[in-house]
């Protein structure tokens, strides 16, 4: 399937698929969702909450890598220590990523080094990023995911459901839900009513937040048990 690289409305770029009219990130700005719906609502909201150092994150979608890539960046600004894993079924070519602009519409220089890292590792084994930031991709679809209560907070970061309703249903959040420790938190870019009626079907407590940049709202789900 074709892709290409586009500029979004913040001066990030991400890739978008012609054939779908889909992108990996908004065409708003790519860089803006990714601070707003899962650093400021998904890994800022857990660590005020819950006053924890060491955050275990899974991300449906590794896909570009920039929102490990941020998380990474806030990990050294925080002082936290992170375990991320992100699940992708079709990684992103090498050649695609050497296109994307995050370091530098970041500023994040001194990390080029390690974005590169992140990239290059090796699948199916946890690799250190940083001191403070443990990473391990696994190349395989969102069903197949089998992790019982090994997850602070998800970053559910899949194509929409206009063009994958599948990654949507109350069969996927299942598999969500029984991944999060007790209070985890579940965000998304995602608010349309099937979204959350799914979420609240397998026991979910629901917030629909302001959303970034071009969009309404969004979803940030908590198991409360």
């Amino acid at each position: 399937m074709k892709r290409k690289i586009i500029i979004t409305d913040d001066g990030s770029s991400t890739i978008q698929i012609p054939e779908w009219n889909e992108q990996y990130h908004s065409t708003h700005g790519a860089i803006q969702e990714a601070q707003h719906v899962f650093i400021k609502n998904g890994l800022h909201y857990f660590v005020s909450e819950n006053k924890t150092k060491t955050i275990a994150i899974l991300e449906i979608g590794f896909g570009t890598g920039l929102n490990a890539f941020i998380t990474l960046l806030e990990s050294e600004k925080l002082k936290l220590n992170i375990n991320y894993h992100g699940v992708e079924a079709y990684p992103v070519a090498l050649e695609e990523l050497k296109q994307l602009n995050y370091v530098s519409q970041l500023q994040a220089f001194k990390k080029e080094e390690a974005f590169h890292k992140m990239h290059v590792t090796p699948w199916g084994a946890t690799h250190s990023i940083t001191e403070s930031f443990q990473l391990h991709k696994e190349q395989k679809d969102f069903l197949e995911i089998t992790h019982q209560e090994a997850f602070d907070v998800i970053y559910f970061d899949a194509f929409g459901a206009r063009v994958q309703p599948e990654l949507w249903t109350e069969f996927v959040f299942e598999i969500m839900y029984k991944a999060l420790k007790p209070n985890g938190v579940l965000v998304t870019y995602a608010a349309r009513g099937s979204v959350k009626r799914a979420l609240k079907s397998i026991g979910f407590t629901l917030e629909r937040l302001a959303g970034p940049p071009g969009k309404r709202h969004m979803l940030r789900a908590v198991k409360n048990v």
